[in-house]
């Protein structure tokens, strides 16, 4: 195994145990994940941190179109408009990810190209986003989008569960803080 490869593995594992002390701050909240181009890998590397499962419900791993229209109930009308790779695809999974985990208070999807046979102009795009349900119904509590690193599959699957599991550890520490 390449030490580049190790030292990312590593800090994966340190996200996910930062996430896990934010959830053990935070108590009573429950995490769901809808997930495309990450295919399970945020919740495989938080579900590698001891007692994670008080606080992780599961995971959508929702590749293709599809899944996410069966899984998620999304409309196929949404995903023509916009693409499967776009903030309001990636908003709707979030939001329908959550509807469909009532045990869940806190969701995040994440989608993305992760290449090749993409269009430049897409290549590497990924776009996450936290939504948090309160007494009023599900609130978009953190949006990013940004373009990935040019490197090869594994690593931008890496890149990408970290963007994810940052997202997630900023959403967090504002409800520490709140």
């Amino acid at each position: 195994m390449g030490t580049d490869l190790r030292e990312r593995q590593l800090a994966l594992t340190n996200l996910a145990t930062e996430t896990a002390g934010l959830l053990e701050q935070l108590q009573g909240i429950r995490l769901v994940f809808a997930e495309s181009c990450t295919a399970g890998m945020v919740a495989a590397t938080l579900g590698g941190v001891p007692g994670i499962s008080r606080f992780l419900c599961g995971s959508a791993v929702t590749y293709r179109e599809a899944t996410k229209t069966e899984w998620l109930g999304m409309e196929r009308e949404l995903i023509d408009r916009h693409s499967a790779v776009s903030a309001e695809v990636t908003e709707e999974m979030a939001s329908r990810v959550m509807l469909k985990t009532p045990e869940a208070n806190l969701s995040l999807a994440i989608t993305g190209h992760l290449g090749p046979g993409v269009d430049e102009a897409e290549d590497g795009r990924v776009y996450v986003r936290v939504f948090q349900r309160n007494p009023n119904g599900l609130e978009l509590i953190h949006s990013r989008q940004l373009r990935l690193d040019q490197g090869d599959r594994i690593g931008r699957q890496m890149e990408a569960t970290m963007l994810a599991l940052q997202s997630l550890n900023e959403s967090l520490r504002q409800m520490v803080r709140a």
